[in-house]
């Protein structure tokens, strides 16, 4: 009977040996070149069609692929000078809590030197 392991062992020799073909070819010039120039055209089409449909899409009034980023951009900008403000408005209103709970003390009172009353002899009194 054809069991598990006599299935895996003929599957890892046929895997091995496929490998090495396929490694063989991949670094064949005969199928780099033209699957260099494939690859070249591909991508071009795909510039191409991205171009058509970013067009089709301005046509009709929605937003492209780069306003769409752009758009992005601002809000995350946006974002984190929002939660910047909020740090700096909690450390604001830690610090003046903190004032607040701080026991107030009674400002000094500088003694203001006052003119002593000296005695001076009536006028008129010789």
């Amino acid at each position: 009977m054809f069991t598990w392991d006599s299935w895996k062992k003929g599957f890892d020799i046929w895997e091995e040996h496929t490998a090495q073909l396929i490694e063989t070819m991949m670094r064949s010039p005969a199928v780099l070149g033209p699957a260099g120039t494939l690859m070249g055209q591909a991508m071009k089409m795909k510039t191409e069609h991205d171009k058509r449909l970013a067009t089709a899409w301005g046509q009709v009034g929605l937003p492209t692929r780069r306003d769409q980023e752009r758009t992005l951009y601002a809000l995350n900008q946006l974002q984190s000078s929002v939660l910047d403000l909020q740090e700096q408005l909690a450390e604001a209103r830690a610090e003046i809590a903190a004032l607040k709970a701080a026991p107030v003390a009674a400002p000094a009172v500088a003694e203001v030197p006052r003119a002593s009353k000296a005695k001076t002899a009536p006028t008129g009194q010789a």
